[in-house]
């Protein structure tokens, strides 16, 4: 949980604010007329957030490029009668103009 103190506050409080934050772990979020303004933490903190950010935006594109890899394949009039489909979506290929 982080520790929330006013702007004006913030201001006086500096050098010790960042002193809790760098030698006391702790995160420090200054806020204006009560609402999240910036936050302070660790370059050590923005180091692991940043390089969780570039595994998970990692993550998605080899999602995103295996899920664009598949194709569509037709199935077989078996295949749709033993499942009980009685249409079948054909895309863009199929349509007629």
């Amino acid at each position: 949980m982080a520790y929330e103190i006013p702007v004006t506050q913030a201001r006086a409080e500096l050098a010790e604010l960042i002193n809790r934050v760098v030698y006391g772990g702790e995160r420090v979020v200054v806020t204006r007329h009560g609402k999240p303004l910036v936050a302070l933490v660790s370059a050590a903190d923005l180091q692991r957030l940043e390089n969780e950010e570039a595994v998970e935006e990692t993550a998605e594109e080899q999602v995103i490029s295996s899920v664009s890899s598949f194709r569509s394949v037709p199935s077989t009039q078996g295949e749709r009668h033993r499942f009980g489909i009685a249409a079948e979506h054909r895309g863009h290929e199929g349509r007629e103009r």
